[in-house]
């Protein structure tokens, strides 16, 4: 009897405190990247391709510590990007209120999971075995419940609490914080038509989920990070994966060049733009906020005030397309005030037809270019001059 009460107190492990608070985070790191790695990054995205044995491993535990399908979870996941921010998306908090995604976020994406019309246009391509669908998906409570019963014995009493834990973990950070706050507060390297940010440029805690915004801007790289100071946890594993022949990676995120080097604008250089879109557009508008203010040190500047200083340096960081109309007013109101910077903003808007105008040949993409780089140096604007000859370092 003695021996009963004793296995029920501490279980078989007989841990302490401590221990158990090791393995609860080593389990719920666990399945925080066999979410991003397995779920998020290889089968929604397919930005990376996992041996079959290490996809085994990342099914097997989530099918334990979460009783998630893949194929939901991909399918509501693929219908978020596809409708981001817009009437359809499952879980943006810009439509259903930032309370409401913190808190029921997994309610929002269990409702999405049972349209059938989701997971047939959305689901394509995962896991249809035997073992999924006799297994995984059809007994989807059996495995979160095994893993109480594990548990309970490991732990006694407190094994449940450990579990309780390890069953909000994914539905917290994950349909919570990322959905929630990924979406609704932080900061933006890269513009677009999404509301993503990056919550901390350090992805540790949710595996290089963190950097959200990134992922947005880049939804096919199996990279993250997209800056030097930005740490992706989630891609340190790929790395890992990768040295010991479990993982290949299919792409990430382009990186711009480093050193300005003077080369001849040509195909390559247009892919190489092209590819490099979004880090040229955020550089572009950093360096049209730079000239900004170097021209309000001059003493014939017009004097503005410093509140609407800092919401005109905002407005010029972001994308004209971006800009709502209220927004567009309110920076032509500033814009008009100087000849220059109107100039520059219409060189920026013309920029983008590099990349945008989908049907042109490459050479007419090339000349396009050339043109714009030409018209860019003869501007007499130092600053718009200095940009266009960056650009021949893509190529």
């Amino acid at each position: 009897m003695g021996s009963t009460f004793q296995l029920l107190d501490g279980g078989l492990f007989q841990w302490n405190a401590w221990q158990i608070i090791g393995y609860l985070l080593l389990a719920t790191h666990l399945s925080i990247i066999a979410v991003t790695v397995y779920l998020h990054r290889c089968q929604a995205h397919r930005a990376l391709e996992l041996h079959p044995a290490m996809a085994h491993v990342f099914r097997f535990w989530l099918w334990l510590s979460t009783g998630m399908v893949t194929r939901e979870w991909v399918a509501v996941h693929r219908k978020h990007h596809a409708y981001c921010e817009k009437a359809g998306d499952p879980h943006s908090p810009q439509l259903f209120g930032i309370r409401q995604v913190l808190l029921h976020g997994a309610e929002l994406y269990r409702n999405e999971a049972r349209i059938a019309a989701t997971l047939q246009r959305y689901g394509a391509g995962t896991p249809d075995d035997w073992i999924e669908r006799h297994v995984y998906s059809r007994y989807t409570w059996q495995g979160v419940g095994l893993l109480l019963v594990a548990d309970l014995l490991m732990f006694g009493v407190i094994g449940a609490t450990v579990w309780s834990v390890q069953m909000l973990w994914i539905p917290v950070c994950a349909a919570g914080i990322i959905n929630g706050l990924g979406h609704y507060i932080g900061y933006r390297n890269f513009d677009g038509p999404h509301a993503a940010t990056n919550i901390v440029p350090l992805g540790i805690l949710i595996g290089g989920e963190e950097l959200h915004n990134n992922h947005h801007t880049f939804p096919t790289s199996a990279r993250m990070a997209a800056r030097w100071f930005e740490l992706d946890i989630g891609w340190c594993y790929i790395r890992l994966l990768q040295v010991l022949g479990l993982a290949r990676v299919r792409a990430v995120l382009p990186r711009p060049p480093v050193a300005v080097r003077q080369l001849p604008l040509t195909d390559k250089t247009v892919a190489g733009v092209g590819a490099c879109r979004h880090h040229i557009m955020r550089s572009f508008g950093i360096m049209v906020v730079r000239a900004l203010r170097e021209e309000l040190r001059g003493e014939s500047a017009i004097r503005i005030a410093p509140r609407a200083r800092r919401q005109a340096e905002r407005l010029l960081r972001r994308e004209p397309a971006y800009l709502s109309h209220a927004e567009k007013q309110t920076l032509a109101a500033l814009v008009g005030r100087y000849e220059w910077l109107a100039h520059v903003q219409r060189m920026r808007e013309e920029l983008s037809q590099v990349w945008e105008c989908r049907l042109a040949s490459p050479q007419e993409l090339l000349d396009c270019l050339v043109d714009w780089c030409d018209r860019a140096e003869r501007s007499g604007i130092q600053a718009l001059r200095n940009f266009s000859l960056g650009l021949h370092a893509y190529g």
